[in-house]
């Protein structure tokens, strides 16, 4: 006999809001929820899995779409396996693109950095040698 859970049991195992695990449900990332005589969702131990998978696909950053295409291999007439190994792998080419774009955008904001930097020492010298210009007549008048 398998063990069923409540929304809040699997809000408290997931770290999901009971919220979102009925959101999941309603756009499809989750089907066959069994509920029972009063209507309340009972959750399976596979289920609590596959809400950590989503929950891990989120964490990657993987939008909620993309995780509806994954979920929909099951339909494939390729092995389910070998299609979300391919699904994976694509999902890996993008990810190593967007490091690409974060490097670049990171150089641009180190240049910058380097840039005001930069203006900070120009401004501090056009700024010390009027004072050391004072500073040199004072001496000079002493």
């Amino acid at each position: 006999m398998e063990t069923n859970f409540s929304s809040k049991q699997v809000s408290e195992k997931t770290g999901l809001s009971i919220h979102t695990l009925r959101y999941y449900e309603q756009i499809g990332l989750i089907d066959g929820i069994e509920r029972d005589e009063n209507g309340y969702r009972k959750y399976s131990q596979s289920d609590i899995v596959w809400f950590q998978v989503l929950s891990y696909f989120r964490a990657m950053g993987m939008p909620i779409r993309e995780m509806l295409e994954f979920f929909a291999l099951n339909d494939n007439q390729v092995s389910p396996i070998t299609a979300r190994r391919e699904f994976m792998e694509t999902y890996r080419m993008k990810v190593i693109d967007q490091m690409k774009e974060l490097e670049q955008t990171l150089e641009k904001v180190d240049d910058k950095i380097l840039f005001f930097k930069n203006l900070e020492e120009s401004d501090k010298l056009q700024k010390n040698p009027v004072k050391d210009a004072r500073a040199s007549r004072a001496r000079l008048r002493s």
